[in-house]
């Protein structure tokens, strides 16, 4: 199934293995790997917070339809040309 903290992970694994490769320095090496890990933590928490906000929506979103399925739309039109019925005129 798919999930963003897979593709997350992913990511920045790729990116601690090109660090670990490439970056001599054990200071920068170090600092690095600290930033690649806050980078993960929060885009992890912004994935959760958007994916909480869809599920929220869309949640709310079915509410409605369902609520507007539950409306008499034949007595509704019907009601409406009834008021909205043209008047016929009187012969002369």
């Amino acid at each position: 199934m798919f999930t963003a903290d897979a593709i997350i992970d992913t990511v920045q694994t790729g990116k601690k293995t090109f660090v670990n490769t490439f970056v001599t320095n054990e200071a920068t090496k170090e600092a690095m790997i600290k930033f690649i890990d806050a980078q993960a933590d929060y885009t992890k928490r912004a994935a959760k917070v958007g994916t909480d906000t869809v599920t929220t929506l869309t949640s709310e979103v079915v509410k409605s339809v369902q609520e507007a399925a539950k409306f008499d739309w034949i007595k509704a039109s019907q009601d409406m040309l009834a008021v909205f019925a043209p008047k016929t005129a009187k012969a002369k």
